[in-house]
């Protein structure tokens, strides 16, 4: 469980953490419509998800962490990301492009479940690494304040727009404390002999029960305690909000955001328009 870094703020002078964190999100934003954006041919797919990985490991690395944290991160995903793969390679195709992997009677494998199972696995991977970048560069008060900023449209409609991204900012603030208080069951009913990886499956769902009322115990004891905490302070969702810093975006911030609407104008120009940047070599593509 702490290899799990999604959420967690890494305190650094960079300048994704100087940057304005309405920037951020709008970036991020962009980024993610790129990355699910349909292209015409497997080598285009590949091409620009590997451009847009490359440039989000750029970015995570900037916030002093790695490609090393994403993969820990998603180290309980990879069986569902085998077993997709096994479901795409047993379920017949109704389209393919690419030709037979192999022939068993009247099973027919095709090199385009291979692609599909990959496409999926450089998305996940990617969605995860900027989402990352996001929450280890921005603290959860701010994230909080853009959030809120963008929904300031809707408060005419009596939306609800501070509270909604209060909630947001704290369900965000706290997925790295449950996993912690995960893990901390976990290691204090191993002490007491709970097995929870052998043994038979009966045990195993002892286990688990042994593991989910404790954490839904002490999930419903720190509720208690935020909002306590939060009354105590004088927090009135009602109240019309202050701020005591404000947000301002700086002229470095623009250019990133100019840089990263350029980026998704792009992406979306070359898939509704079916471009191919091998035909423009003479290469055949895939």
């Amino acid at each position: 469980m702490n290899n799990f870094t999604l959420g967690k703020y890494v305190p650094y002078n960079s300048f994704l953490h100087r940057m304005d964190p309405r920037v951020k999100l709008a970036m991020t934003v962009c980024l993610m419509v790129c990355v699910f954006l349909a292209y015409s041919t497997w080598s285009m797919t590949f091409l620009v998800g590997g451009i847009l990985f490359i440039l989000a490991v750029i970015l995570l690395r900037c916030t002093h962490m790695g490609i090393k944290d994403v993969l820990k991160s998603l180290r309980s995903l990879w069986f569902m990301l085998f077993f997709l793969m096994i479901i795409y390679i047993v379920v017949p195709r109704q389209t393919h492009t690419l030709p037979i992997a192999w022939e068993v009677g009247a099973w027919v494998v095709y090199w385009d479940s291979f692609a599909d199972a990959g496409k999926i696995m450089l998305r996940l991977i990617t969605m995860m690494t900027i989402t990352m970048t996001l929450t280890a560069s921005t603290k959860p008060l701010d994230l909080t304040y853009a959030l809120e900023w963008y929904m300031t449209p809707l408060k005419p409609l009596h939306f609800p727009a501070a509270e909604i991204a209060m909630t947001i900012s704290i369900a965000l603030r706290f997925i790295p404390t449950l996993l912690d208080d995960t893990s901390r069951v976990m290691k204090a009913q191993a002490s007491r002999g709970v097995d929870m990886e052998h043994g038979k499956l009966m045990q195993k769902i002892t286990g688990i029960t042994s593991l989910i009322i404790p954490l839904f115990v002490s999930s419903f004891m720190r509720s208690e305690e935020l909002a306590n905490a939060m009354e105590c302070r004088g927090y009135d969702p009602t109240a019309k909000r202050t701020r005591y810093r404000r947000l301002k975006a700086r002229f470095s911030d623009f250019v990133f955001l100019i840089v990263a609407n350029a980026l998704l104008a792009g992406c979306i120009y070359m898939c509704v328009t079916s471009f191919d940047v091998f035909a423009l070599f003479g290469v055949t593509a895939l």
